[in-house]
């Protein structure tokens, strides 16, 4: 018998194990099993006649080719997952009976999914976007899936309006134009004539919308839902992801030449972090409300378009989560896997937001249509780890093959088997919610305050995010062609802060608003970046060198940033062995042609012998030097190096090390580095 609290540690793996299949070295056959004599010609009536109907082979092997791609999601297309393992730091036993979230010895199998939410799954992954960030746990009482985003509010407060918003943000159908993107008319016509949307917006327009990676970026469970304890008492909960290298953002010239020089960039940074071992932390926060708390606030804890601020309502963490093993195949995972926020367990229930409750329609509904039936739970990937028994059977896709002749209940040829479980049993019992009140199509009054969370946000963000912020409107709203819709829109966010309105509306060539509503000053410091975690792990360095370089110097700056667990990769003007002083020599990992700055968080120049550098190299060098500049980016120099930085006079800004020491010159490197970006530069 396996050790309590090691059983779900292994049992996923051991369980897609019997799925998993190499092909190298086997003989060739088809899906029966028969071995395949010729796979190159198919059956003919003479060397140049027809194809013959009965050539079994060709049919099988062009069916299965036809029917290769499943209809892509309709939201949340492009995306990348990853397996791990969850651990919780004590007991939640106080708030919760849920099984995972108990023992701290015991490790729970996840499966997540990153993924962009308007484009194709062909699309861009740098876009202006929100990204899902959805968890699947492989629990012992079944799977428990996590489906939030990067952005604790949404665009609506009711699922009824769900479609109207992807119509909105998707392509425009008389044209199909824009991919993946939001800047265009009827997006903003929505937004415009939603005005539940203006919080959501504010966020999408934010840095928090261009992510650096995966690794640095929050979730959030967006709805609020219910802990339930073994006494039965409940408190309102809201999930939360906090990434242990904290929460970091590109800036936007940047996110759209990565969209260009490397589409894959969110993704290859992932799969390489997991290859190299650098494996992505996450610790779960909980907020938690006790139910005689819940109209307490300003706002309704049940609008999925605010969000419970961290200063009045702490968020707790109370386990993390490692992602440690790439998918071994992407469409058999990654493509396949089915979340839904309605896959709970014993411990976890759901409130009366109406967005969660259209979702708990919508997902399932979506499975049947991609997955082809309602066997998706017995995918590999989907599948839980703990035994499945009911009276379901047959359906497309089935794959359990079940005994007997009983599939109904009541009977007694099973003794009336399988039978459900009493609560003590650990059976599935919802929260018995006092529930009144007539049958209606409206919202709440407590809904209908658009706009104070929205400048909450606003207020709570440095100066640097605030012109982000307003640069965000000037594009979008710049690309938006019906004026009538920018003057819309230009009106409803003077609701939100009236100088952000009128500088928008002064870029744009509309006219100043002049309404609006008074300013509040609330403010919640937690929604700023300029206060997360700042660490130099895992940053990835491009060091521009040439041959001649000095050895020993530069073997030391790059030992020292490896030790701190920063990346560093060479750049040069061609590949192979650069040669440097006392027979140091390093291998070039990209010429100027396959890297560019957009791909490193810093940049450290090196040079070499003078001499021997062209002037393409030093062209190619002060490129990259400059763009690195204009994004805000650490940049060092040593050596020849330093002549770069004063050729272009930026030796004495914000963020630029330099030195011949080479000991002051790594700490303040990798101090430069761990701040991510260096906003003084902006207002020199």
């Amino acid at each position: 018998m396996k050790e309590k609290g090691k059983i779900n540690e292994h049992s996923k793996n051991e369980q897609l194990e019997q799925f998993r299949s190499d092909d190298s070295g086997k003989v060739m056959t088809t899906n029966q099993g028969l071995k395949v004599s010729e796979d190159e010609f198919s059956l003919k009536a003479g060397d140049r006649g027809p194809t013959l109907m009965e050539d079994f082979h060709f049919r099988e092997k062009m069916t299965h080719f036809d029917h290769e791609r499943i209809p892509e999601r309709i939201v949340h297309a492009r995306g990348y997952a990853a397996h791990g393992e969850f651990e919780v730091y004590e007991s939640m036993k106080e708030f919760t009976k849920a099984g995972f979230l108990q023992d701290p010895s015991q490790k729970t199998p996840v499966f997540v999914r990153f993924s962009t939410v308007a484009g194709s799954k062909g699309s861009a992954e740098t876009v202006r976007d929100a990204r899902g960030f959805a968890t699947k746990f492989y629990t012992e009482e079944g799977n428990y899936d996590l489906v939030g985003n990067n952005i604790p509010v949404f665009f609506i407060q009711d699922a009824m309006k769900f479609p109207d918003l992807v119509h909105a943000l998707k392509p425009e159908p008389h044209n199909e134009i824009p991919q993946a993107a939001s800047a265009h008319d009827t997006f903003w016509d929505f937004v415009a004539n939603n005005q539940e949307s203006a919080h959501m917006v504010m966020w999408a327009m934010s840095d928090r919308a261009i992510p650096r990676s995966f690794r640095m970026m929050e979730g959030f469970g967006v709805n609020t839902f219910r802990f339930v304890n073994e006494a039965g008492k409940a408190h309102f909960v809201k999930f939360h992801w906090k990434p242990v290298l904290g929460t970091h953002s590109l800036v936007w010239d940047e996110a759209q030449k990565i969209n260009g020089k490397d589409p894959d960039f969110h993704r290859r940074d992932l799969y390489d972090s997991i290859e190299n071992g650098d494996y992505p932390e996450y610790e779960l926060g909980v907020q938690l409300l006790a139910e005689e708390d819940e109209f307490k606030f300003d706002f309704d804890i049940l609008d999925p378009t605010k969000v419970w601020p961290e200063e009045d309502i702490p968020v707790k963490l109370v386990g993390k989560m490692t992602l440690n093993r790439n998918v071994d195949n992407v469409f058999a995972e990654t493509e396949q896997v089915a979340f839904h926020p309605g896959h709970v367990v014993p411990g976890i229930d759901f409130s009366n937001d109406p967005l969660l409750q259209g979702r708990l329609f919508s997902y399932t509904d979506t499975q049947l249509i991609r997955l082809g039936g309602p066997n998706f739970h017995e995918l590999p990937i989907n599948r839980p780890v703990c035994p499945f028994h009911n009276n379901q059977r047959d359906g497309y896709g089935r794959q359990t093959i079940n005994k007997g002749p009983v599939s109904y209940h009541k009977n007694s040829i099973a003794q009336n088997t399988p039978m459900p479980a009493s609560e003590d049993r650990g059976g599935y019992v919802h929260y018995q919610e006092k529930m009144e009140g007539r049958k209606v199509r409206t919202r709440s009054e407590s809904f209908k305050d658009h706009f104070s969370q929205a400048t909450m946000f606003w207020n709570s963000m440095s100066q640097p995010e605030k012109d982000h912020i307003t640069e965000a409107f000037t594009f979008e709203l710049g690309k938006v062609e019906r004026k009538d819709i920018q003057q819309q829109v230009v009106d409803m966010f003077a609701n939100v802060n009236a100088d952000l309105a009128k500088e928008v509306a002064e870029a744009i060539g509309a006219d100043i608003p002049t309404g609006g509503r008074s300013a509040q000053s609330k403010t919640s410091p937690a929604l700023s970046q300029e206060n997360t975690k700042k660490k130099p792990t895992t940053r990835k360095v491009g060091v521009i060198i040439s041959s001649s370089f000095n050895g020993p110097e530069v073997k030391t700056v790059i030992d020292t940033l490896k030790a701190e667990g920063i990346q560093c990769e060479f750049i040069s003007d061609k590949l192979g062995v650069i040669k440097g002083t006392e027979g140091i020599d390093v291998e070039v990992d990209h010429t100027f042609l396959t890297a560019d700055s957009v791909l490193f968080d810093a940049l450290y120049l090196v040079g070499g012998d003078e001499q021997e550098l062209g002037k393409k190299f030093v062209k190619n060098t002060s490129y990259f030097l400059n763009e690195a500049f204009m994004h805000f980016k650490p940049l060092g120099a040593t050596h020849e190096g330093k002549k770069w930085l004063e050729a272009n006079d930026i030796q004495t800004s914000a963020g630029v090390v330099h030195g011949d020491d080479m000991e002051a010159f790594t700490g303040e490197f990798i101090q430069a580095i761990a701040a991510h970006r260096h906003w003084d530069r902006e207002i020199m």
